[in-house]
């Protein structure tokens, strides 16, 4: 019991040294992990699953991926990441793309077949680089690692005063957790790369109208095999499509004013 405290206590000052976090978009945010850290995991992971799946050889495809990788990432801050970004295709049949701390991003050939053209595939690619920039994956591990001590710290009570039905109250709290806490966060994370990638993409030069049709593509791929919004970490496509729209005046200034315009084929 002691010893549950004690995590408590600790997660509790980690928690008051880092309660001052901001995302790129004003939120707050818990972060208990360094950036070291985070980057250390990232190339673990991604070494891990370029052993594990298949790696696309088809060297025109890939360069069409890498040229607007290089387009992208351009304009990620060097606090982010300042070094060289690695970009590996894997030929596997998944509609999905993702980014990694440490300068990580890997697509999935089976994008291909949903974001048809440069500028969709940008906004996929800046929509998984925004979850790097916005340091969500250090949010997600610290809120997991407190709502673990939490419900630890819950349960030992429940136990110490004998309390009836413990078993059924912890089932409760952890579908509660779920429910209203961690799904909703998912979705906040979802909308907040939605809107760094959307803005990223602009920069280095892609149509930031075109993150709409993708969208729409998406959910044409996805048909009806869809949890409700409120049981899902991410948003419905339409409500994607709702809050890029709300966003594309600032994003089109970002466009016009950009210098090039990548032709990546």
């Amino acid at each position: 019991m002691l010893r549950t405290y004690n995590k408590l206590c600790i997660l509790t000052c980690l928690i008051l040294s880092t309660a001052c976090a901001k995302s790129p978009t004003g939120r707050n945010q818990l972060k208990l992990y360094s950036s070291s850290q985070l980057a250390g995991m990232g190339e673990q992971a991604f070494d891990s699953m370029k052993s594990e799946q298949n790696v696309s050889n088809q060297i025109v495809s890939n360069q069409y991926v890498q040229c607007i990788a290089d387009a992208i990432t351009q304009h990620v801050p060097n606090s982010v990441f300042a070094g060289e970004w690695e970009l590996v295709v894997f030929d596997e049949p998944q509609i999905n793309a993702f980014a990694l701390p440490g300068g990580k991003i890997g697509v999935y050939t089976g994008l291909m077949g949903v974001a048809t053209n440069q500028d969709q595939l940008a906004a996929v690619i800046g929509h998984e680089v925004g979850h790097v920039i916005a340091e969500h994956g250090n949010e997600r591990m610290s809120s997991s690692a407190l709502i673990g001590v939490g419900l630890e710290v819950t349960n030992q009570l429940l136990q110490t005063n004998k309390i009836a039905s413990s078993n059924v109250i912890m089932a409760g709290l952890g579908l509660g957790v779920q429910v209203g806490v961690q799904l909703p966060f998912g979705r906040t994370h979802e909308t907040e790369a939605d809107l760094i990638g959307l803005e990223l993409m602009a920069r280095a030069g892609f149509d930031p109208k075109e993150s709409i049709t993708l969208w729409e593509n998406m959910a044409k791929a996805s048909g009806d095999n869809r949890q409700p919004e409120l049981l899902s970490t991410h948003p419905l496509p339409t409500t994607r499509i709702s809050n890029l729209s709300k966003n594309m005046a600032n994003a089109m200034l970002f466009y016009n004013a950009a210098t090039t315009k990548p032709k990546c084929s």
